[in-house]
């Protein structure tokens, strides 16, 4: 290659940089047999010599910021967030995880209990039931306060196997809502003192949760009917109350509304020169996924194609090998970032996103408001 004097070269556009410095800023490049780095050229300053600033200004994110559901079902959803910096993309996990409140059972009043599994056991298996209920129906419980309609959901569970009979096995659809609250009597220490007095229960419900409207029409339920809390043997018996009150995952797991929520940069994948005959047929099997397909084009020849660059998990099966890495290149879009919520049941998930959206919104105003 020639030597070109750099008074010679040819000026760039005032605020524009290079096609290559463009894909080194916007783009990770996986190699065959290197780990995939995640280095990120962020601060604004870094191309102020070619007139261009790449600090987070709000017009220029509300510009390229957007969300397309890619899929949505009751309990899962697949989502693009497109123009946003990884740290907010994490913000947006982290929250779905530990700051979103749910209903979980927190309190197990045994009354009898002589199956294999011990007491603390069979109150963790029951804590992590999901609970189908709206939470912003009710209210925080603290130390203090005393078990009400507003801010406690009662269960009942009752399960016997006689003797003789099979193995019995208790699953979530025996336990029973009791909208009045508990009927488990507290013991008194002078039973006799006052007869006429109404005995005193765990919970102090001054109305049916049935009469709210909220409840009137949709009865609160697990959100499965199937899930396997214990297995009885000829003889045995659990009996209890479970009380569950409102929560956050960062208090405990079990009040996390999600079973997961995860992210990964969207994969690209592009073919540096045309992949023909034996070796399109080669790299068609050399994928995992089946991200590339053949086409037909004239001749009767073959050519690969990235049909499927979505599925891509970034194995780099296909740069392995000879000279490969020059035929393909992985990359992955820093600023692209497919999102899956899988929610435990109790809200949808675009609900759940909705809501970490409206948290983020809060923290950042109060930031705003403590900086000024």
């Amino acid at each position: 290659m020639p030597r070109v004097s750099a008074l010679d070269l040819p000026d760039l556009p005032k605020g524009q940089l290079p096609p290559h410095l463009e894909l080194q800023r916007t783009r990770v490049h996986c190699a065959a047999d290197a780990p995939i780095h995640t280095e990120n050229i962020q601060y604004s300053g870094a191309y102020a010599m070619m007139g261009v600033d790449i600090g987070s200004r709000l017009d220029e994110f509300c510009k390229k910021f957007r969300v397309e559901v890619i899929r949505l079902t009751e309990d899962d959803m697949e989502f693009d967030m497109i123009g946003i910096d990884p740290a907010i993309a994490n913000a947006f996990r982290r929250i779905l995880i530990a700051e979103l409140a749910t209903m979980a059972i927190e309190k197990v009043l045994i009354a009898n209990n002589t199956s294999v599994i011990q007491d603390e056991v069979l109150a963790h298996r029951l804590g992590l039931i999901p609970i189908k209920v709206d939470p912003s129906l009710f209210e925080y419980m603290s130390e203090n306060d005393t078990p009400n309609e507003k801010n406690t959901i009662v269960f009942k569970l009752h399960a016997k196997c006689k003797k003789g009979d099979p193995r019995l096995t208790v699953k979530t659809d025996k336990l029973e809502w009791l909208p009045n609250g508990s009927e488990l009597l507290v013991a008194s220490e002078n039973p006799a003192s006052n007869p006429a007095s109404k005995p005193k229960t765990y919970t102090s419900f001054s109305c049916s949760q049935k009469s709210l409207p909220e409840f009137s029409k949709h009865p609160i339920i697990p959100k499965h009917n199937d899930i396997i809390i214990a297995k009885l043997g000829p003889g045995q018996e659990i009996e209890l109350e479970a009380h569950a009150v409102k929560g956050l995952g960062k208090t405990h797991a079990k009040w996390s509304p999600v079973s997961t929520a995860w992210y990964r940069m969207l994969p690209e994948v592009v073919l540096l020169e045309e992949v023909e005959n034996e070796k399109a047929e080669e790299l068609v099997k050399k994928c995992p996924v089946n991200v590339f397909d053949i086409e037909d084009v004239a001749k009767g020849k073959k050519r690969a194609t990235v049909a499927r660059p979505r599925a891509c998990t970034l194995c780099r099966e296909c740069i392995r090998g000879e000279d490969w890495e020059k035929r393909v290149a992985l990359r992955r879009v820093k600023d692209h970032f497919i999102f899956t919520i899988e929610s435990t049941g109790a809200l949808p998930p675009d609900v759940l996103f909705t809501e970490a959206v409206k948290i983020l919104e809060e923290k950042c105003e109060r930031v705003i408001t403590e900086l000024s």
